[in-house]
């Protein structure tokens, strides 16, 4: 039976998405442009290094949720901007660790302070269960969108 408010509801929230999809693009963007400007997909980078300590490329690949190449690309910008270094394990020549340097875990550090402020001050009227919803509803998305 349908149901004109959960339409409608389910329309907005497709048109959030949209939205945020946008945001994501002019930070790209501006990450391009801008010295010291950080896009999503750089953060996510800087982050997963700083929790598990050097990657191979292939890992960091998975952990960061992008292809093999567009990885080798976006370290070459990290490396180029100094917030990793990539080396090739004595053990095996074939393969690139990328390490996060002590300038990239600051600016790891910087991104995530600012960021976390940012969510504080824009949700603080938002309870816990809704922000817990919210990350339910951001990663149920990220699955759709992965099967589209």
């Amino acid at each position: 039976m349908p149901d004109p408010t959960r339409d409608a509801a389910l329309d907005q929230l497709a048109r959030a998405a949209y939205s945020l999809s946008a945001a994501d693009s002019r930070l790209r963007g501006r990450a391009t442009r801008t010295p010291g400007a950080l896009s999503l997909t750089h953060a996510r980078a800087l982050r997963v290094l700083a929790d598990t300590g050097p990657l191979p490329i292939g890992q960091l690949a998975a952990a960061t949720e992008t292809t093999g190449a567009a990885t080798t690309q976006l370290v070459n910008g990290l490396a180029a901007a100094g917030y990793v270094t990539r080396e090739r394990p004595v053990d095996d020549k074939r393969s690139v660790l990328v390490t996060l340097t002590d300038t990239g875990r600051r600016r790891h550090h910087e991104r995530q302070t600012a960021l976390a402020q940012a969510l504080d001050t824009a949700l603080a009227h938002y309870e816990t269960t809704a922000l817990d919803t919210a990350t339910d509803v951001l990663r149920q998305l990220a699955a759709i969108y992965d099967q589209l």
